[in-house]
């Protein structure tokens, strides 16, 4: 690969990342054709397929995740580079992506715009998914911070606590113990729980807290999002131990309950977490700081 240029890499880079060339045709600000082209002449450069197509989909083949692989480490250091030098210039931008768990994306983007409005020359980019793949981000140094809860295991990592996390049984408002001054986790044993799909930090601290007590409820239901358990439970389809900042709004208009049961809201922590050896750029330090100064408080302004 000694005569890929590093504009081949970088279009390559981006259709790996999409999986579909106008994707990254869009992205990178060339045509379609354009892409095709340089992918091309880098498959015939590697002298194997980076591409296959199966079905209408297009994957990466077993040589394309290794020149990915590859490519993204390569990307990376250049906007390293990129963002060093400007620090030596003086400069206060550069890109920053934050990667955020799905329960997260309440607040997260008020996060962001105060950020921004505070240093606006910084340019953002936020991806939002379960906990599995936003771990798996960090670990394939896709990102430079990362929002979530329980820090990962198993990979080094640097993690700090910037805010509260309480999470509580909810229920829809004509539930038999809604209006009780006090519940006891057992009385909710003949209840259904909507609950997370596995990977999810939700479904894990849910899972935790279950095991702790010994409790078992006599069935369960699983959904791949907040705002389909939400309905749920709205529905009064069962009852949900979820994050009280991903229903601030269903609670003040009243379409969901906050259970008073023992023990409950647990608390956990928010953190922001980096690859452990990742040298951080202005931008990233930046963010870093801007939460751990004024986390509680940013937190409570961008879920009111």
């Amino acid at each position: 690969m000694r005569r890929t240029t590093l504009r081949q890499l970088q279009i390559f880079e981006s259709a790996a990342r999409h999986l579909h060339f106008g994707r990254a045709a869009a992205e990178i600000h060339l045509t379609q054709p354009a892409v095709s082209l340089q992918i091309k002449q880098l498959e015939e450069e590697v002298g194997l397929p980076l591409f296959e197509h199966v079905g209408r989909r297009v994957q990466l083949t077993t040589a394309g995740r290794e020149v990915a692989r590859y490519s993204r480490a390569v990307m990376q250091l250049l906007r390293e580079a990129d963002e060093a030098l400007s620090a030596l210039k003086g400069a206060g931008g550069g890109e920053l992506h934050i990667a955020v768990v799905s329960t997260a994306k309440y607040f997260a983007p008020k996060l962001l715009a105060e950020f921004r409005r505070r240093n606006p020359q910084v340019k953002l980019r936020l991806s939002v998914a379960n906990r599995e793949a936003v771990v798996r981000d960090l670990a394939e140094n896709r990102i430079d911070l990362a929002l979530m809860g329980q820090p990962p295991r198993g990979i080094d990592t640097i993690a700090a606590a910037y805010a509260r996390h309480p999470l509580a049984i909810i229920a829809a408002p004509d539930h038999p113990l809604a209006r009780r001054r006090r519940v006891q986790l057992r009385q909710l044993a003949g209840d259904t729980f909507i609950i997370r799909e596995p990977g999810s930090g939700t479904r894990s601290s849910t899972e935790r807290v279950f095991a702790q007590r010994g409790f078992r409820p006599a069935e369960t239901m699983e959904m791949s999002s907040n705002e389909t358990i939400k309905q749920a439970v709205m529905a009064g389809m069962g009852v949900s131990f979820l994050s009280l900042h991903t229903v601030v709004l269903e609670v003040e208009t009243g379409r969901i309950v906050v259970l008073k049961v023992a023990g409950t809201p647990v608390m956990r922590a928010w953190h922001v977490v980096h690859r452990g050896k990742k040298r951080l750029s202005p931008a990233a330090l930046a963010f870093k700081a801007f939460l751990l100064e004024g986390g509680e408080e940013l937190l409570a302004k961008a879920l009111a």
